[in-house]
């Protein structure tokens, strides 16, 4: 079966064929860890953070697949659980902590799913990341509105959103150092998405619910 090559790193089919770039995959477990640490230590969290910290981990398995196996199968599983946290947190934040109503989160939800797979259809625009400049798009945007509302960490989400774009500066020129840098820039992707998840989640671990949303749910959990 013909393998995938993406990347600068892979020259040759084989499992060992992307050591650094799956190697790097380890950074989203270290994120995940950290995080949920945290949570427990503060005695926050929900079934909502948990999901994020499991989507987490889905990602540094299916991307370590992908620099592994690099098949069609295992593609999928690299991309599919990155889209799944991008929706989850587009709606735990617009629900939670701004206090959106469901009908505007699922218009956000669904704007950005369409947009997201529209994207995709242009693999040849900023080597295939499109779809994920407009995540740091609406991570840009919450992060205003963060700042502005004088939320809780309220740079914390800018402070996403630059590290993504550096990420994705990364992630898009891979290919054209592959000459002077056989090594590639994509492994730089995986170790700066880490810290971008690990300040989301940080975000939302920061931020009570708020009040205004319907059944809303506070995040910290209180002792039994």
């Amino acid at each position: 079966m013909a393998y995938v090559d993406l990347y600068c790193e892979r020259l040759a089919s084989g499992l060992l064929a992307e050591p650094v770039n799956a190697a790097t995959n380890i950074a989203f477990f270290v994120a995940a860890w950290v995080l949920w640490r945290q949570a427990r230590r503060e005695g926050s969290g929900s079934g909502e953070l948990s999901m994020l910290i499991g989507l987490m981990v889905a990602i540094g398995i299916g991307s370590g697949l992908f620099h592994t196996f690099a098949e069609t199968w295992a593609m999928v599983l690299d991309v599919v659980p990155i889209l799944l946290f991008q929706l989850a947190f587009l709606w735990i934040y617009s629900r939670r902590v701004i206090g959106w109503p469901a009908w505007a989160a699922a218009t956000l939800f669904g704007g950005f799913l369409l947009a997201s797979l529209y994207a995709r259809g242009f693999p040849h625009l900023l080597n295939g990341s499109l779809t994920y400049a407009l995540a740091i798009t609406a991570i840009l945007a919450l992060g205003t509105y963060h700042w502005l509302a004088q939320k809780p960490s309220r740079f914390m989400l800018i402070g996403a959103a630059g590290v993504f774009a550096l990420s994705l500066f990364f992630r898009t020129i891979d290919e054209a150092v592959c000459p002077q840098f056989p090594l590639g820039t994509h492994f730089l992707w995986h170790l700066l998405d880490a810290v971008v998840l690990y300040l989301c989640g940080r975000t939302l671990l920061a931020s009570p619910a708020n009040s205004g949303a319907p059944g809303a749910i506070p995040l910290r959990l209180r002792d039994a």
